[in-house]
């Protein structure tokens, strides 16, 4: 994997583990610790070579599915004060895993590449 690749990785699994810790005072966090984690774990596994790309491809698979599912039926941004605070919790929920799905689904396409010119 190249150092971009790599880096990449890295930078994000870290977001993604801090991301999980800042969860500590959401209503349902113990969901979100554990999908943000398991995020992070999965990435920082990929950039040191420890998870496959058809684990991160599921994982971004998942996440997407997870963006529809819980996406408002009205968005109304993400501050507080905005709209009905419901709405704007499921809309940030919804885009973190519109993000980790970004991330896991370039992951997988760079490790299906490299594994492709391997063959």
């Amino acid at each position: 994997m190249n150092i971009f690749f790599k880096a990449f990785a890295v930078l994000f699994g870290i977001l993604f583990l801090v991301a999980a810790g800042l969860q500590y005072n959401d209503p349902d966090s113990l969901v979100w610790i554990v999908i943000w984690g398991l995020a992070g774990l999965l990435v920082l596994g990929f950039a040191f070579g420890r998870v496959s790309f058809s684990v991160t491809l599921v994982a971004g698979i998942a996440a997407t599915v997870g963006f529809f599912c819980i996406y408002p039926e009205k968005f109304e941004g993400f501050e507080i004060g905005a709209g009905d605070i419901k709405n704007i919790e499921e809309g940030r929920e919804a885009y973190g895993l519109l993000i980790i799905a970004i991330v896991m689904l370039l992951l997988a396409l760079r490790g299906w590449k490299v594994k492709k010119s391997k063959v």
